[in-house]
């Protein structure tokens, strides 16, 4: 399967290394083919600065990967709720899943996952405030 990775980290002082370095051996344990690896330094709050996210977002349209591999599904947004479920949703249309390292739930099949996923969209956003 192609995949790609996304790593985001919010400030100068942090280095997405460890999440890169821990998400390319779990495609290599699995045999999954990274293509793509959309890296950026942004706060998840500043929604359409995250000009990879936007770059992810369109190579998923052209179908380049099957999935998206993410240490923690707060890594692609802290807006909450909604936010994460647009995001998952607009991936899912380009028949694009959201798998993350932190919340293995997110590989189970089934309906459950959008009230797991909002759930995750709401824990993300709370923990900003903290």
């Amino acid at each position: 399967m192609k995949v790609a990775i996304y790593c985001r980290v919010s400030t100068s002082e942090q280095d997405a290394a460890n999440q890169r370095l821990v998400l390319e051996k779990w495609a290599q344990d699995r045999g999954w083919e990274v293509v793509e690896v959309y890296q950026e330094q942004e706060s998840a709050w500043k929604a359409g600065h995250q000009r990879e996210l936007a770059r992810l977002k369109e190579d998923a349209g052209r179908r380049r990967f099957e999935a998206v591999l993410v240490w923690a599904l707060d890594r692609l947004s802290r807006e909450g709720a909604a936010a994460i479920l647009n995001l998952v949703n607009t991936l899912k249309v380009h028949g694009v899943r959201v798998y993350s390292y932190q919340e293995s739930w997110t590989e189970a099949p089934g309906d459950i996952g959008d009230i797991l996923y909002a759930i995750a969209g709401w824990v993300a956003k709370m923990e900003s405030f903290i």
